[in-house]
């Protein structure tokens, strides 16, 4: 099986991600996002399809390198792949989920969401900046990705604005009926 938990910056998906990790004996976690951070400090000189953007997520490369990885990981892991993830844009989430569809049989994808004055304090609590024109980034990502994420395509949708993760956790686990160790 593999679980997608998708949603804005700081609603909390690696956390759970974390969370579930630790309940789920044989699972492991896959994030793409360290592939794309790398790719983005490439050195100029290096030709990568859709680079110059401000999103890794343009990078056909990072998009090929994330479908591969959770396959890797997946030949690897005795059940679940876990794998958290921020798409606001549909194309991306339909090429990638549609990859690692190809790879297993069961891929669930869910959905945090939560409203901007969460995601602020979320991200404020984790010590991101989010205001001036440091905060501008992160800010308008996450803003994309509450948008999109009304639209129920993009995973089964958690409401997190009044959960804690360790509750999110727990209903994702609910919904999938995996066996799991006690959480917290």
């Amino acid at each position: 099986m593999i679980l997608v938990i998708n949603g804005a910056f700081g609603v909390g998906k690696t956390t759970v991600a974390r969370l579930l990790r630790r309940a789920v004996p044989g699972s492991m976690i896959y994030d793409p996002e360290v592939v794309g951070w790398v790719l983005r400090r490439l050195p100029g000189s290096m030709r990568l399809r859709g680079r110059g953007t401000d999103d890794f997520q343009d990078i056909d490369l990072w998009r090929k390198s994330a479908a591969a990885g959770v396959g890797l990981l997946r030949a690897m892991a005795r059940d679940p792949v876990l794998v958290p993830m921020a798409f606001s844009r549909r194309e991306y989430f339909d090429e990638i989920v549609s990859k690692i569809s190809s790879r297993d049989s069961v891929v669930r994808v869910f959905c945090l969401r939560a409203g901007m004055p969460t995601i602020i304090e979320r991200l404020e609590r984790r010590g991101a900046i989010v205001s001036g024109t440091d905060g501008e980034w992160i800010l308008r990502k996450a803003q994309a990705c509450v948008a999109a994420h009304e639209d129920p395509h993009f995973g089964e949708p958690i409401d997190t604005e009044r959960m804690s993760a360790l509750e999110v956790a727990r209903e994702i686990l609910n919904r999938t009926g995996l066996p799991y160790s006690p959480l917290g």
